[in-house]
């Protein structure tokens, strides 16, 4: 498997532009003993089918939150489950990272969130640096956000930037915690890991205009250029 892995160490303040002071910020989600909360404009139950569906509903859990135009999931329990989000799901997770999609299935495990897979034409993901108002964007056809582990998974045409530099894959996992990523492509194909680096644009020490560039004083119209009295029509030169 053609495989690259790189440590954000090697990438400070470059491919995806996340401060390693960001690591840590947050206690990770497997630590939560929060009571999971929910919120809706609308529910209906089926006793039948034994499952519940929202309308314009929002979960939150700690450092999670979760919310879309609907949801349905099988009865109102979250110690073993799966939910189905659709229309406009947002989700917030940790490290002050959101991920966007059209669709989305999380699972509840112990009564904790534990896993989000997200759909979308594509699903988005965007992560803002605690130090600055950088903000590193990505996306794919799928992300699955693995709360426990705390990686972000993006697949089929995986795409991450911050702005000025971009690494693209058929696989990218961002592990949020150690601030590390790793790209690779499926095994028996000739896929690769793509990065573009991008100068800031800004002018460097030998672009910049130096003293010997400056217009001196030698370059400056002297006494000597300008016309002195003799250059100018004197008395006996007016009519």
């Amino acid at each position: 498997m053609a495989r690259t892995v790189l440590s954000l160490r090697l990438i400070l303040l470059g491919i995806l532009g996340c401060a390693a002071s960001s690591a840590g910020a947050a206690a990770p989600q497997d630590t939560c003993d929060q009571p999971i909360k929910l919120d809706a404009k609308s529910t209906v139950f089926d006793n039948k089918s034994n499952s519940v569906s929202f309308m314009d509903i929002v979960i939150t859990q700690c450092d999670i939150r979760v919310a879309a135009d609907r949801a349905r999931g099988t009865a109102l329990k979250f110690d073993d489950s799966k939910w189905t989000f659709e229309g406009n799901v947002r989700i917030q997770s940790e490290q002050r990272g959101t991920l966007n999609s059209d669709q989305a299935v999380v699972e509840f495990r112990n009564n904790r969130v534990a896993r989000a897979t997200v759909h979308g034409t594509p699903a988005e993901f965007e992560q803002k640096r605690s130090d600055s108002d950088q903000v590193t964007h990505g996306h794919a056809g799928e992300i699955v956000y693995d709360i426990a582990d705390g990686t972000v998974r993006l697949s089929h045409d995986a795409w991450l930037s911050d702005g000025h530099n971009e690494i693209d894959s058929s696989l990218l996992v961002y592990n949020i915690r150690e601030q590390k990523i790793e790209g690779s492509t499926p095994p028996g194909t000739d896929g690769r890991v793509h990065i573009t680096i991008t100068p800031n644009g800004k002018p460097g020490a030998g672009d910049k205009p130096g003293a010997g560039d400056k217009p001196g004083a030698g370059d400056k119209p002297g006494a000597g250029g300008k016309p002195g009295a003799g250059g100018k029509p004197g008395a006996g030169g007016k009519p």
